[in-house]
């Protein structure tokens, strides 16, 4: 199937369903697809399953989709900083579901879902509670848990170009989970700042190929400030 180059980041989240897991890229707003998010506000899908590395910076973002009520569950790494007080207020009043996953199982499950792979041993997290309920065995002498793979039915992911077929190119550090999330979904929606004609985006430079993406949307870039803690 080929990537569609999509007109309006509302074009580009049609469709998205109540209920779906949808994979959010960035590090803190890093590379966060802010955009498409908004659009995903507009579009009104609610119960959904977001998976992140942490829930939200300021007012911005995947802190405004919670603070709208769309979310029923995160699925993250940092849950907690400065800046995170939208997702601190819902979950202290019961109102989003919270699963926390270390930073390199969090990249390691999505990457297995993208490779086909059943699952993984990992001794992370081993004597803590995040190993309830998780199959443990002992290797070399050494325990592990058992990582089941994380798979999104979308993912929304930030890059810097893209070319009329869909391949990818990352800036820097925006970079972060964008590539992994793109093959953990069925469904990849990426904004950028900019699409090229096919061919010019030098080859080697390509990190994600056109065959994870879906949809692709040209956006403006803009600049945040975030606001401290409440």
């Amino acid at each position: 199937m080929s990537t569609r180059i999509c007109d309006t980041a509302a074009e580009a989240v049609d469709g998205i369903a109540d209920g779906s897991t949808v994979l959010v890229g960035g590090f803190g707003l890093a590379g966060m697809p802010v955009q498409l998010i908004d659009a995903l506000i507009d579009q009104g899908a609610t119960d959904l399953t977001v998976v992140s590395n942490n829930a939200g910076n300021g007012d911005t973002g995947l802190a405004a989709l919670l603070a709208k009520g769309r979310v029923r569950k995160v699925v993250c790494s940092f849950p907690r900083q400065s800046d995170s007080y939208v997702f601190d207020e819902l979950y202290r009043a019961g109102r989003v579901q919270l699963e926390v996953v270390p930073q390199g199982n969090l990249a390691e499950r999505m990457r297995a879902a993208g490779a086909g792979i059943g699952g993984f041993y990992s001794p992370t997290a081993v004597g803590t509670p995040l190993a309830d309920g998780k199959e443990s065995r002992v290797i070399d002498g050494r325990e592990f848990l058992l990582e089941l793979p994380i798979r999104g039915d979308y993912a929304l992911v930030s890059a810097h170009r893209a070319d009329r077929m869909g391949n990818l190119v990352y800036r820097k550090t925006a970079r972060n989970f964008g590539p992994v999330m793109a093959t953990a979904a069925k469904t990849t929606i990426v904004q950028v700042s900019e699409v090229v004609e096919t061919g010019e985006l030098e080859p080697e430079a390509v990190v994600t190929p056109s065959i994870f993406v879906d949809r692709v949307v040209q956006v403006q870039a803009r600049h945040y400030t975030v606001q401290g803690a409440r």
